[in-house]
């Protein structure tokens, strides 16, 4: 009797799940659930409490939903039973986090904290922690923390201390009433086992976790605020369980949710990139993968522990057991190219798409595939959401040098695309120069799937043949992987994650290979970026930020009046 898992990939404007046969790896339905309430990131679900520059919050009723739905609908549309169904993975977006009480209920849905924003999800883009992160940088600095040299010298604010300090500044009351704060990968998961079990992958990539050394001391947090000195025993917690793990079985209500059978198997919540690497076949170290959506995680294995500036993380068995695993990203790319259609492309385009029956993306990447490189003049930063790595600082923004009455919106497109294309280079080359390389690159996600001249351009500015996942669902696949190793061997899957990578992940027979004469002339572009990247990003002109305080001074007084 063939035997199935479903992987659910929680991503940040949907859900997704997709039903695998274990022994295949065919993907044999996909399901799909746009998030009801989206990115809250001006006002909440009242529509009147309004929301500070840099915040990013969700709903977590949300995530329920894409349970509730798209699981029903990928075993009715296949005509699997439930029965057949050994295992379910679970990977998230991180770091995405939010307050609950003991027994799981989310903050935001008590009546005497619904109009509160620091009882929602706070999504992995919710920036508005900067002031906390760049404290935390600081102290952590002047005490000489050694952990810090693990994350690239610096702490993000898109993770989980600079977040949960913001709420205990910001809302004590909220940091009071809450039992837990907590991973949404770990709470989703919980939902449908009943037993709250914190994964490994978020603790040491976003919550300052090591295996062997566990959290910073309690003399460091204290150090931050002494109201957070006992931070981990109160919110967080020391019971770490690692990837590749079972977080437990499907519960009655977690039936009821979902309609599998209670006693499923679950496997330990996951992050959505790292959750990847083993769905493109990735077991062995000196592969890189892109992941390529909204923003671009870039997830890498070592054999030994190095120091990269700049880097997220890296994590002992953080990605696949027996390796160091890396991780670097940007936190802009597909976004990047949604707020340009949004705001600076005129009607007659939009005509013309419709026209030929098109979106727009394509139009624009219509005409720019008949740019030819460097033809258009500009160049770009591509921190229109901060910088991820290897600057670590979520107060950098956007940049377009060498526009001209005469610059089309096709020249601009592009020139966002080789940007992006600029700092997965940068980051490239950062891990090379410290020690660890990288060898081959694959990529996943939408705009790898679709973007066949983003995928080239890629390839010609980093002068690297790029592989393709030939799933379209790529984490959403990895998490399937990882449920058949929850349910094991003796339940129809598997005992590692390495015996089910060699079975169920997938490769496009197309690759994309630099054109050499491409690749010269972007040698010559990406020479002037590190100029602007180094000038813009290392202090020499700190005028972003200089904007960025101005707009903040600005908008305050306009709220004051």
């Amino acid at each position: 009797m063939t035997k199935y898992t479903i992987g659910l990939d929680y991503g940040s404007q949907s859900g997704r799940a997709v039903l695998v046969e274990v022994h295949s790896g065919k993907e044999v339905a996909t399901a799909v659930k746009a998030y009801t309430h989206g990115v809250m990131d001006e006002f909440l679900p009242d529509g009147k409490t309004k929301l500070e520059h840099d915040w990013a919050l969700q709903h977590p009723n949300d995530y329920l939903e894409v349970l509730q739905i798209t699981i029903p609908q990928v075993l009715e549309e296949s005509g699997v039973s439930a029965d057949d169904v050994i295992g379910v993975g679970i990977d998230f977006t991180a770091c995405t986090v939010l307050p609950i009480k003991e027994d799981g209920t989310p903050l935001c849905l008590m009546d005497e904290f619904v109009h509160h924003p620091h009882s929602y999800v706070k999504l992995w883009k919710h920036h508005a922690a900067q002031d906390e992160a760049n404290r935390l940088n600081e102290i952590a600095e002047e005490r000489g923390e050694e952990f810090l040299k693990r994350y690239g010298g610096k702490i993000s604010s898109e993770w989980m201390i600079p977040k949960v300090w913001q709420i205990l500044n910001e809302a004590p009351e909220i940091y009071q009433a809450a039992d837990q704060i907590i991973e949404a990968a770990d709470w989703v998961t919980s939902q449908l086992t009943g037993k709250i079990v914190r994964n490994s992958c978020t603790a040491g990539y976003k919550a300052i976790w090591h295996k062997k050394e566990g959290y910073p001391s309690k003399e460091f947090f204290k150090a931050l605020d002494p109201r957070l000195e006992n931070v981990v025993e109160e919110k967080l917690s020391k019971e770490i369980i690692s990837i590749g793990s079972n977080a437990g079985e499907i519960s009655e209500n977690g039936a009821k949710l979902t309609g599998l059978k209670p006693g499923t198997a679950v496997a330990v919540g996951n992050v959505d990139a790292h959750v990847s690497i083993p769905a493109v076949g990735i077991t062995e170290p000196g592969k890189l993968l892109m992941i390529m959506g909204t923003s671009t995680c870039h997830i890498l294995l070592g054999e030994e522990e190095k120091i990269v500036p700049g880097m997220c993380g890296v994590v002992e068995d953080g990605v696949i057991p027996g390796y160091m695993g890396y991780e670097a990203g940007q936190s802009c790319v597909g976004d990047h190219f949604e707020w340009f259609t949004e705001n600076c492309v005129s009607a007659s385009y939009y005509e013309e798409a419709r026209e030929k029956g098109m979106n727009i993306h394509a139009l624009l990447t219509e005409k720019a595939s008949k740019l030819q490189v460097g033809e258009s003049g500009l160049l770009a930063l591509d921190w229109w959401n901060g910088n991820r790595s290897t600057l670590v600082d979520a107060d950098l923004t956007g940049l377009l040098l060498g526009a001209t009455l005469s610059t089309k919106p096709e020249e601009i497109y592009r020139a966002l695309i080789e940007a992006t294309a600029y700092g997965t280079r940068t980051i490239v080359e950062a891990f090379r120069e410290n020690g660890v390389p990288v060898n081959e690159v694959y990529a996943c996600g939408g705009i790898a799937e679709k973007n066949a001249l983003m995928m080239q351009i890629y390839a010609d500015v980093l002068n690297m043949e790029i592989k393709i996942s030939a799933s379209s669902q790529t984490p959403a696949l990895g998490s399937a992987m990882f449920g058949a190793v929850a349910a094991g061997k003796e339940r129809g899957g598997y005992d590692s994650i390495t015996e089910a990578a060699k079975v169920m992940s997938w490769l496009k027979d197309e690759t994309y290979v630099p054109t050499l004469k491409n690749a010269k002339i972007y040698e010559q572009l990406y020479t002037e970026y590190e100029k602007l990247y180094n000038y813009f990003g290392r202090g020499q002109n700190n005028v972003m930020k200089t904007l960025k305080h101005i707009k903040k001074n600005s908008q305050n007084r306009e709220e004051d009046l």
